[in-house]
């Protein structure tokens, strides 16, 4: 019998799982399928935590629902029952910028006439259709991507922000290509962002709903969750795994024998053998395990950077709140002085995640704009956070509740030459016969992302698994 091996038992590791062990029982394989995580518990970053009737999100907070394999996965594991979408108030979001929350209106004039650009900056944006289009072959910056398209105030006020947002990273360093590459074809193929909108849109109109583009530069899709949480999914992978499947141990290192097989090392020196074994860990991870098996895979691993992050999670006492707070939450612009990158509203974002005398507020603080607050103590953290709810939301008295969750190696940031890294790395990995590499850390951060790789890796694993018959 085959024995398969996945080291990493978050999201991505519990998806492969899942689709290699259905993939190799549709197609009537015999192998065993073993997860190996070094934590007590399965799920990774993905983890909700009930607190005083508070759900906190301690890593990502829901998936766009306009990825069908997401929502077909959920389900197949007959959890899509306990799916939640997002609150219609989610659509309004927030930019802080000189004392004042502006709402990012999706009506191009209410957005123009919203004051949270200058006049010269509005102008500015109008410029972008005839700015020519990026022609040199090297990798691009989103900072310069976005002062070439549409201006600095624009870098600093939108696409910093969403930067932030998204990846908690530096536009300064983060490749284009790689971070939004809808929006790098956008460009490559209508020549400007405007241009691009303006075919869409009419698109629409003269096509189907359903076989129009979703959206112009973004990925479209309302938020989406469970009644009890993200975890509800790992958690529900991990049940269909099967508790007997999935091992607690650290694995250190990776040994290629002559035989064309692998052992596996842990840190307490018990060895695993393995005829194939998927990476599903971080990229600082990973570099570690496969550092005896190919240093040059091991170093080309190491250059993936991640930013760390930390997450607040605050109850406040509803009545007691001036605002209502209806909506998405907010960004900071670049310029701010506030060390906080965004706050969700996450009791309006959905129906059920405080009691109803209370709010939730979920604020993230660090990434590669303030590295340096993963040091701070949580006493400091703390005021830092209770500080920019005195200043944005005139929230002057103490929480019904806080805490404080840190990451210090949260997302991976993808920099300038990714694509040719991660291509790199495929083939070193791909010259390891029975080697498989999954994860976030090469083509997309979200949920989806992870659920789309660890199905395509899974696909080329049954490929190998029919090869070797």
């Amino acid at each position: 019998m085959m024995k398969i091996v996945i080291i990493g038992g978050g999201i991505s590791g519990l998806t492969t799982a899942y689709y290699v062990q259905k993939k190799i029982a549709a197609a009537g394989i015999n192998a065993d399928v073993k997860v190996i995580e070094k934590e007590a518990v399965t799920g990774g970053k993905v983890k909700s935590i009930l607190n005083k009737g508070a759900l906190h999100e301690w890593g990502p907070n829901g998936f766009l629902d306009n990825k069908p394999l997401t929502l077909e996965l959920c389900e197949e594991l007959g959890i899509s029952d306990k799916l939640l979408v997002s609150n219609d108030s989610a659509r309004k979001r927030f930019i802080y910028s000189n004392g004042k929350l502006y709402r990012l209106a999706e009506n191009p004039l209410k957005f123009f006439l919203s004051g949270l650009l200058s006049i010269t900056g509005r102008f500015r944006i109008l410029a972008e259709p005839f700015i020519k289009k990026y022609a040199e072959k090297k990798d691009e910056t989103l900072a310069a991507f976005a002062r070439r398209r549409l201006g600095q105030e624009a870098l600093d006020k939108l696409i910093a922000p969403m930067a932030s947002g998204i990846f908690a990273g530096n536009p300064e360093t983060m490749s284009l290509k790689a971070c939004f590459p809808r929006i790098y074809q956008l460009e490559q193929q209508y020549g400007s962002l405007i241009k691009a909108m303006r075919q869409i849109a009419k698109a629409r109109k003269n096509e189907d709903e359903e076989s129009a583009p979703a959206s112009a530069t973004g990925p479209g899709g309302k938020l989406t969750s469970f009644v009890n949480g993200l975890q509800t999914l790992t958690d529900s992978l991990a049940s269909h795994i099967g508790k007997e499947n999935i091992l607690n141990g650290e694995i250190c290192s990776l040994i290629k024998n002559q035989d064309g097989s692998y052992t596996l090392i842990d840190k307490e020196n018990n060895k695993i053998s393995a005829d194939i074994v998927i990476s599903a860990l971080p990229a600082y991870s990973a570099s570690q395990v496969f550092t005896d098996l190919d240093s040059n895979l091991a170093n080309s691993l190491a250059r993936i950077k991640y930013a760390p992050l930390i997450v607040v999670c605050s109850s406040y006492e509803k009545t007691r709140v001036k605002d209502d707070l209806d909506g998405f939450g907010y960004l900071l612009a670049r310029d701010e002085t506030i060390p906080v990158l965004g706050t969700l509203w996450d009791s309006s974002i959905f129906p059920n995640r405080a009691p109803d005398d209370s709010i939730l507020l979920r604020s993230m603080l660090g990434g590669a704009r303030h590295p340096n607050l993963i040091k701070y103590t949580d006493e400091q953290i703390s005021l830092v956070v209770r500080e920019s709810y005195e200043t944005i939301l005139d929230i002057k008295f103490a929480p019904q509740t806080e805490t404080i969750y840190r990451h210090e190696q949260a997302i991976p940031e993808y920099g300038v030459g990714h694509c040719d890294l991660v291509n790199e790395i495929e083939s070193s990995v791909a010259s390891h016969l029975g080697l498989f590499i999954t994860g976030n850390a090469f083509h997309g951060v979200g949920i989806n992302d992870c659920i789309n790789a660890a199905n395509l890796i899974s696909a080329n694993v049954l490929n190998y698994l029919v090869g070797q018959d």
